[in-house]
């Protein structure tokens, strides 16, 4: 087997491995898997986690070795750079959180290098509900059940959702 089409088996099965706090996705869904390889004789996962401090990391890294062990010896290696942004979600991750009722968020764009610019100000977007598609929500909570989301209901409908934030 080619070097290429290992690695590409390599990266078909890592990213089955689906995200320990949102299951509807997978790592590759996420953005968060950003490479398989093959290093001598072991396997190389690269992964770069939503947050410097994300509790997720450790069974991230657990589950890809476990998923790739039938390869030989795995390493997952952590990259912070370049960090990760929502803008590495998928079109099938953003169809997948709306699906399980979590607003998917808006693409932030390019950024520029340094500092991250840090606002407490609550965010003036407008999010469309992800169950009746109506942009009449309100923030219930900046602060969901993961560091990732936040609270919102939806005016129309009045159903509470979860909305990925934009990072």
């Amino acid at each position: 087997m080619s070097a290429a089409l290992a690695d590409h088996r390599l990266w078909e099965v890592a990213a089955q491995v689906t995200d320990p706090e949102m299951p509807m996705l997978t790592l590759a869904d996420l953005g968060v898997l950003r490479s398989v390889s093959v290093d001598g004789d072991r396997v190389v996962a690269t992964i770069t986690p939503t947050y410097a401090g994300c509790p997720a990391l450790d069974a991230m890294r657990a589950d890809l070795a476990a998923r790739l062990a039938d390869f030989g010896e795995v390493e997952v290696r952590v990259s912070l750079t370049p960090p990760w942004s929502t803008d590495l979600i998928s079109d099938e991750g953003r169809r997948k959180l709306a699906e399980a009722g979590v607003a998917p968020p808006a693409h932030v764009g390019p950024r520029t290098t340094g500092p991250v610019t840090l606002s407490l100000a609550p965010p003036a977007q407008r999010v469309a509900c992800p169950r009746c598609g109506s942009a009449d929500t309100e923030v219930l909570s900046r602060f969901g059940p993961t560091a990732c989301t936040a609270l919102r209901r939806c005016r129309s409908c009045r159903e509470p959702f979860e909305h990925m934030k934009d990072i």
